[in-house]
């Protein structure tokens, strides 16, 4: 398909296969079970994403790269819920899922994505109760030191207290650093 249309994908290629996902951005398609692919509408989303998962290639928070084109990237499809749906059938938010975000932010600082803050609806928990970290457009574009909007995000489902308790004291200076925006 790929060579056929000089490494474009269209939407209308892959009617076959299952849509996962649409976005401002563009459709995600299941390949295989573990693969999946997202076509941009927008050249320049495209090569933001792109970079970063280029830059995230060593990093176990963001899902492998495994080809892209000229408006797409094939990358490992992540087969778990998300972290929302994944704390409300857990009714809990645990010292080790606390210590997986703080673990996935530092990912974010050691691979430099300037923007160290994701939503929770771009984190995802595979099979193994890893962490996965979708949507990567602003990785490079917004700079970002403190998860704002994870901390904003939490709070709106009612996990912010117990997520604060567990990095006060696992990171003391983190929640000094964060306490304000918690209140």
């Amino acid at each position: 398909m790929v060579t056929r249309n000089k490494g474009w994908v269209f939407i209308e290629d892959l009617g076959e296969y299952k849509k996962i996902g649409k976005g401002s951005d563009g459709s995600i398609f299941q390949l295989t079970p573990e693969k999946c692919v997202k076509i941009f509408e927008k050249e320049e989303t495209f090569q933001n994403e792109l970079f970063a998962y280029q830059a995230g290639k060593s990093s176990s928070v963001i899902p492998r790269l495994y080809e892209y084109g000229k408006n797409y990237i094939v990358m490992e499809y992540i087969n778990g819920p998300s972290l929302r749906h994944y704390l409300k059938n857990e009714k809990q938010l645990t010292e080790p899922t606390a210590q997986k975000l703080l673990f996935m932010l530092d990912e974010f600082k050691r691979i430099c994505f300037t923007r160290q803050d994701t939503q929770i609806r771009h984190i995802f928990v595979n099979e193994s109760g890893e962490l996965k970290v979708i949507d990567h457009k602003r990785a490079f574009r917004r700079k970002t030191d403190v998860p704002v909007r994870l901390l904003k995000d939490l709070s709106k489902i009612g996990y912010l207290n117990e997520f604060m308790k567990h990095v006060k004291i696992l990171r003391p200076s983190l929640y000094k650093e964060w306490k304000g925006l918690a209140d």
